[in-house]
């Protein structure tokens, strides 16, 4: 519809995920409206955000070798949270529920996207349970279906691991992501998280 640089703008904008014609079309024309040193912020976040790194124990962002969280003394060795993505970790850090600490996944087990068991951080995961004092492995995937079979597989896997396993409780709705709810509801589901028979 545009021409020139503003098109190019607008349709990069509508690359990005939750973001569509109209919406990257206003971002566009805020961007051109605002002060030259606001665009300017925004350009060198972006020329660094590449440089992002991620830990290599629980594979959450991080900034050094290992995250706040795996370097933070604080936390409880025994609780150990299987989630699929770091935004998943925020949704939960929100709460204050938790105290253990996480293992990130990359993602979960979706045939259809060609992702299988071995495109996802289980062989880490493994490592870990079998060098640290895990108690409990909460096993905190997304409700949705790709997120409930990459459960199942993790339990059949941690199965004879003498773990308790748990999943968080109801109160989160099938068919949405972790870092869509709300602090109470995600809350209520940790306080409330059961063991599961493996």
């Amino acid at each position: 519809m545009y021409e020139g640089v503003l098109q190019d703008l607008i349709d990069e904008l509508g690359r990005l995920p939750g973001v569509g014609p109209k919406s990257a079309g206003r971002i566009a024309f805020h961007l051109l409206q605002a002060e030259p040193t606001d665009v300017q912020r925004l350009i060198d976040v972006l020329g660094t955000v590449k440089e992002v790194r991620f830990c290599e124990r629980c594979f959450n962002i991080a900034e050094g070798p290992l995250c706040r969280i795996c370097i933070d003394p604080r936390r409880d060795d025994t609780l150990l949270c299987v989630v699929e993505e770091p935004k998943d970790i925020v949704a939960i850090e929100r709460t204050g529920e938790f105290k253990g600490r996480y293992h990130v996944l990359g993602g979960a087990i979706n045939p259809i996207d060609g992702i299988g068991p071995g495109d996802l951080h289980l062989t880490e995961l493994m490592r870990r349970l079998g060098a640290e004092p895990v108690a409990e492995l909460i096993i905190a995937t997304n409700p949705t279906i790709t997120g409930e079979a990459t459960a199942t597989y993790l339990m059949r896997q941690v199965q004879g691991m003498g773990l308790t396993v748990s999943r968080p409780a109801s109160g989160l709705p099938v068919g949405s992501d972790l870092e869509f709810a709300d602090e109470v509801t995600l809350g209520r589901a940790f306080e409330g998280r059961r063991a599961i028979q493996v």
